[in-house]
């Protein structure tokens, strides 16, 4: 019996003059359908082990996205235990998500998938308020380093005050200027007046 007549397209590779009955038909269908459940299996199991949450998006759908990878496999006839589902989302997590593992790992009781949903949504909301926290915290601190920068130089000319400038100028000398005596006291005055032939001043 021959049944090449009236067979699918996507069946016709399979069928050569050796298949000449439709029992042998169906074995060559089953060993075909074997080598592709087992590429898919690979496939499935090698994306899931590989997949890791960058942080963006939404953690639920990627817990979801992995749940639904590992029903896949079920059906392909390898069922992954709750345990190990939930041990390999959890190696997905980034590494803000390290305190939150070390809480799983020091309970005993195990999390459910939908518990692990739940717990997971929260601790991602909890760390996006930190951040923002902490960038509100540094632009703060940032902006009084700024004003304490700014006010520093003002507080510096407050400081000299109009008594200090004036005793400032008084301990400079009017003839040469220098710092540290008067005009009387100035012996460059004093040799001034003698080559002018000026009468010598009275000493204090």
């Amino acid at each position: 019996m021959i049944i090449k007549r009236g067979i699918p397209e996507v069946f016709r590779g399979a069928v050569s003059d050796e298949i000449d009955t439709a029992k042998n038909f169906f074995v060559e269908m089953e060993k075909r359908f074997v080598k592709s459940d087992k590429a898919e299996t690979s496939s499935l199991l090698q994306n899931l082990i590989s997949m890791k949450y960058q942080g963006k998006g939404n953690i639920r759908e990627h817990i979801l996205m992995m749940s639904n990878i590992a029903s896949k496999l079920k059906g392909l006839k390898l069922e992954l235990s709750d345990d190990l589902l939930i041990h390999l989302i959890l190696l997905s997590l980034p590494l803000q998500f390290s305190q939150f593992k070390v809480t799983y790992n020091c309970q005993k009781k195990k999390w459910t998938l939908n518990e692990l949903i739940s717990l997971c949504v929260q601790e991602e909301d909890k760390l996006k308020q930190d951040r923002t926290e902490s960038v509100h915290f540094t632009s703060i601190s940032k902006d009084k380093g700024k004003r304490k920068r700014i006010e520093e130089p003002k507080n510096k000319v407050v400081a000299k005050g109009p008594e200090q400038k004036k005793q400032t100028k008084d301990n400079n000398c009017f003839f040469c200027k220098s710092p540290g005596h008067v005009k009387k006291d100035c012996a460059k005055y004093h040799a001034w007046r003698v080559k002018k032939g000026l009468p010598e001043l009275p000493k204090a």
